[in-house]
């Protein structure tokens, strides 16, 4: 029988106290478990929203502290694994914070932590002042048979970031992300997410913080480049399942993975 892994996009607002954001996972994955959902994901940043005047190394904490340790309680509770943007301490700077991705099984444990590689500073922004980026390329790990990767936000507009977890086995990508509004910024956010998922042949989801200053319209798209599920702009949790044979009989057909040339276009 194939593998399968039904997961849920929490798409919602994020508060600067920790413990309102906590309460917003607690609904979430109660709604999540009952939707039958076996991993739940909370978008970037989800641990406290950035304040201007106050450095993040104040809302950071290491990952045995309250904040994952609460998420790791939730996974145990509801048996389900748990994905979410958190701010990891960094020894011996005190303005500035990891911006990390982790992922609980559903026993609690802490199976992945990814620290995002390319920092957003672009259109007025400029991460770079608040976090510190990471130097190493993000791991993938298997819940219920999919090979799972990660990138996070800004990473979407880093092609190569993909490759690499499609070349690796990787079934599915699952993009957390701060994604701001403005301009075109929906748009760009939903092309590229479909364009990952239809150049390397697998499944792309994308759960985006909502509200005021971001673009909601977290989506997941299948290795066809089909649309699977949309949340729209408001607060919503929405799930989908996640095939292998989906992937497989896709690379079967379209196997331009198989195609690539390294010898000619790697950098």
């Amino acid at each position: 029988m194939s593998s399968h892994l039904t997961i849920a996009l929490a798409q919602v607002s994020v508060a600067r106290e920790k413990n309102m954001n906590l309460d917003t996972a607690r609904r979430c994955v109660a709604k999540a478990a009952g939707m039958g959902a076996e991993l739940v994901i909370f978008p970037e940043m989800f641990m406290s929203c950035p304040q201007q005047g106050v450095p993040l190394a104040m809302a950071a904490e290491a990952l045995d502290g309250e904040f994952v340790t609460a998420l790791a309680a939730l996974a145990k509770q509801y048996q389900l694994a748990i994905m979410s943007g958190v701010w990891e301490t960094v020894e011996g700077d005190t303005e500035r914070a990891a911006n990390v991705v982790i992922t609980l099984d559903k026993t609690g444990a802490l199976i992945s932590r990814y620290n995002k590689i390319h920092l957003f500073n672009a259109l007025s922004v400029r991460e770079s002042d608040q976090m510190i980026g990471g130097h190493t390329p993000p791991d993938n790990f298997e819940l219920n048979g999919i090979r799972v990767g990660i990138a996070i936000c800004y990473d979407l507009r880093f092609p190569e970031i993909f490759r690499y977890h499609a070349t690796r086995g990787v079934d599915l990508v699952i993009v957390p992300a701060a994604w701001y509004s403005g301009p075109l910024k929906e748009d760009h956010w939903l092309t590229l997410l479909r364009a990952r998922a239809i150049e390397n042949t697998m499944y792309v989801a994308g759960c985006d913080l909502c509200g005021k200053a971001f673009s909601g319209r977290s989506v997941c798209f299948d290795p066809f480049g089909v649309p699977l599920t949309d949340a729209g702009e408001g607060e919503n949790v929405v799930i989908t399942r996640v095939e292998k044979q989906r992937v497989t009989d896709i690379r079967e057909k379209l196997p331009c993975l198989e195609h690539l040339r390294p010898d000619l276009l790697s950098f």
